[in-house]
């Protein structure tokens, strides 16, 4: 149920992120696709808790923006 309601977030976080990243920088753009993804991957992996979504959105976002340069 709590990986349903999580993945449910996510696609409703992904889809918005798409809309509103028409008007990004192409870094700006890559750090916040690196961020959703990597805060769904986070949730995944954890079990859905909370420091775990953060962290993988942190790092995922970190990572979207270096390879963007």
């Amino acid at each position: 149920m709590l990986l349903k309601r999580s993945c449910s977030i996510a696609i409703v976080a992904l889809v918005c992120l798409s809309v509103t990243a028409c008007g990004m920088s192409h870094r700006g753009r890559n750090t916040a696709i690196g961020a959703g993804v990597g805060a769904v991957g986070g949730a995944v992996l954890t079990g859905g808790s909370t420091f775990g979504t953060l962290g993988g959105a942190a790092i995922g976002g970190l990572i979207g923006h270096e390879v963007s340069r």
